[in-house]
């Protein structure tokens, strides 16, 4: 097919998928209502976003081949029809008050959609965004970041006005237009694509850095930065939705923030991480990402320590917003981390591969936050178990750019 878009478009197009599925964040509107009206446990209720959490990783990870072999704009509609018909069975679950059937559509076929929909545009803008490969891919996951902002008042909004079951209906059908829109923008660039400027620049001796390697995600899994950037990624998403999960009650615990001030600074947070996507991912374009990352981390270790002993309420957001930056941060610079070190020829199946992490640390988080928790009895405990975490993912950020410097020297040899 003969390309019809610029490469801003194909953005467009991107967020437009990322800030529908993005929705997913908003789950949180739905527990009491649902909690009310079919009498489910909190617990089976939040059982409903982790599944769907643990599908998105699985599913972006084994159909990452997929994704590669069908192109964007199919791999978008393939997105579009599982997410919708999730949605679809969730309302039908609610309708007749089947837990199971609700975990089935929310749970696993609209989790399974929200994975192929998330690699598809990034590694789409990857190839599209030669020379800002991080600002590209933080345009458009930051529109997953910003997708519950522009969803919890909606759903809150449909809900009162329509009903529980209603409401799922309704979203499938507003989102489902918007992602059938945007998959028909999506497609991959011309082989050999390279905009004028860009050969200009070559031309004039300012060729861009060469990718580390060209290889596919077998061959990627038999590498130890692979393994590096899965444990960076699952430290600085762990750490990141642990606070996250607990945010309202450590607030008003440690800096004795109201239970109204609290909620409000959770609702900031959701700004922060997704400015933070696209603010990090930008600057990582100019300080390169080995050394974006390593900033993460060291960042992070020091709010970390210094959070258990801020009682100003001001100070102690400001810390936790700053964390949320380098949390949504961490998702949007990845792709373009990827794309570095292994290539854009299979970088959806690679990047895939990455997302188990997400996964793994959707369930580790809350559920370490929690243990800690419990067991010391505050939560500076807990915080301290996070800085080593993210002493020990410094540490990984710091050996893969060991990693990357001995293989350059042994390609120039």
């Amino acid at each position: 097919m003969t390309r019809t878009h610029n490469r801003w478009s194909i953005a467009a197009a991107a967020v437009g998928v990322h800030i529908s599925i993005g929705s997913i964040y908003a789950y949180s509107v739905f527990s009491k209502p649902l909690n009310d009206a079919l009498s489910w446990d909190p617990t089976d209720t939040a059982w409903a976003f982790s599944i769907a959490i643990v599908f998105l990783g699985l599913s972006a990870s084994f159909l990452g081949p997929t994704v590669e072999r069908i192109g964007p704009r199919r791999s978008a509609f393939l997105s579009a029809a599982l997410f919708v018909c999730g949605l679809m069975v969730s309302g039908l679950a609610v309708y007749i008050r089947s837990l199971p059937l609700f975990y089935l559509g929310f749970g696993v076929i609209a989790g399974t959609g929200i994975g192929v929909g998330y690699i598809c545009p990034v590694s789409t803008l990857v190839k599209w965004f030669p020379d800002r490969r991080g600002l590209a891919t933080g345009l458009a996951i930051m529109g997953f970041g910003f997708g519950a902002l522009i969803a919890g008042s909606l759903i809150q909004f449909l809900i009162t006005h329509t009903g529980l079951a209603p409401t799922f209906f309704i979203l499938a059908a507003l989102y489902g237009s918007v992602m059938v829109f945007s998959a028909r923008i999506l497609e991959p660039p011309p082989e050999g694509w390279m905009r004028e400027e860009l050969s200009a620049k070559a031309a004039n001796g300012k060729p861009l850095k060469a990718d580390l390697a060209d290889i596919d995600s077998w061959a990627a899994l038999k590498t130890l930065r692979f393994y590096l950037l899965w444990l960076m990624l699952f430290i600085n998403v762990t750490c990141g939705i642990a606070v996250i999960s607990v945010a309202s009650p450590m607030a008003q615990e440690i800096a004795g923030l109201s239970a109204a001030a609290a909620a409000t600074m959770v609702g900031l947070m959701g700004l922060f991480n997704g400015v933070g996507r696209l603010g990090w991912a930008s600057l990582s374009d100019h300080l390169g990402r080995p050394l974006t990352y390593s900033a993460f981390f060291a960042i992070q270790i020091a709010a970390f320590m210094l959070l258990p002993h801020i009682t100003h309420a001001l100070i102690f957001q400001l810390l936790v917003f700053l964390i949320l930056t380098c949390y949504g941060g961490g998702f949007a610079s990845i792709p373009a981390y990827i794309g570095d070190l292994f290539g854009t020829r299979r970088l959806a199946s690679i990047h895939g591969n990455i997302l188990t992490a997400w996964a793994a640390a959707g369930l580790a988080g809350p559920l370490i936050a929690a243990r800690v928790r419990e067991t010391s009895g505050s939560y500076s405990g807990m915080l301290s178990v996070f800085v080593g975490l993210l002493i020990i993912a410094l540490i990984a950020s710091v050996v893969i750019q060991l990693n990357i410097r001995a293989i350059r020297r042994s390609d120039a040899i």
